[in-house]
C-alpha cells in the first residue's frame, strides 16, 4: 500500500500512483509545513514557478491537518488563479477544465482539508481516475507499505513520460509538476501519458 498526504494540486507523480491503485491518502496526519499539502508547482513564463495556500498558524508544531484554517489575509487565491490562467490559457485544454477549476480560487473555504479534497475530486473526476481512499485517522504503516507522507520522502526514482507543454519552444521539458500541467496539455489523453510513468526500483 502506498500512503499520501492531502496535496494541494498534485504532481503528476502523484497520479501515476493513484493511476496504479492500492493507495490511501491519510486525512489523519499532522501538518507538514513547506510541503505538497499546500504548495504545488506549475510552469510559468519564467520557468517552473511554486504556488503556495497561505494557512493559519503554519508554524504551530504537531497540528492536525483536519484543523489547519485557510488564511486569506493576502489575496492568495486572486494571484494563483492569475497565475494559471496567464500560464495555460493558450494550453489546448485550459478552456474546456478552466470552468471546473475557478470556484476554488472565487470562493473561500474554511480549512485546508476541505480545499484540498476539492480539488483532487475535480482532478480525478477530468482524468477518470477513481478517487483514493481516504482514511479519517492516521496511518500506521506497516511493512513493506511506501510511506510518502515525510518532507523527505519521494519514494523510488520517478521518470516522468514527457509531453507537450505550454513554453516548450523556449524551454526545457519541466518534469513533474502539478497534474494540472498535464491536463491542460493533454486532456483525456492525460491518463495515457500517466501510464507511461515509471517508478524505479
Amino acid at each position: 500500500m502506498t500512503i499520501l498526504p492531502l496535496a494541494y494540486l498534485p504532481s503528476v507523480s502523484y497520479f501515476a500512483r493513484l493511476l496504479r491503485g492500492d493507495c490511501v491518502v491519510d486525512l489523519g496526519e499532522h501538518f507538514v509545513k513547506r510541503s505538497e499539502r499546500n504548495r504545488t508547482r506549475i510552469l510559468a513564463t519564467g520557468g517552473v514557478m511554486e504556488l503556495t495556500a497561505h494557512v493559519c498558524h503554519a508554524n504551530r508544531p504537531r497540528q492536525p491537518m483536519r484543523d489547519v484554517r485557510l488564511d486569506y489575509s493576502k489575496r492568495w487565491q486572486h494571484q494563483h488563479w492569475g497565475a494559471l490562467v496567464s500560464s495555460y490559457r493558450s494550453s489546448p485544454y485550459f478552456d474546456h477544465y478552466a470552468g471546473r477549476f475557478e470556484p476554488f480560487y472565487t470562493r473561500p473555504y474554511d480549512f485546508l482539508v476541505e480545499y484540498n479534497l476539492g480539488l483532487l475530486e475535480v482532478l480525478c473526476s477530468l482524468a477518470r481516475i477513481p478517487m483514493p481512499t481516504l482514511c479519517e485517522r492516521y496511518v500506521e504503516a506497516r511493512p513493506g507499505d511506501l510511506d510518502l507522507r515525510s518532507r523527505n520522502s519521494e519514494g523510488p526514482a520517478f521518470e516522468a513520460e514527457p509531453y507537450f507543454q505550454v513554453f516548450s519552444d523556449r524551454m526545457p521539458f519541466a518534469a513533474n509538476l502539478s497534474f494540472a500541467d498535464l491536463l491542460f496539455a493533454e486532456g483525456p489523453a492525460s491518463v495515457s501519458v500517466l501510464g507511461r510513468c515509471r517508478f524505479g526500483s
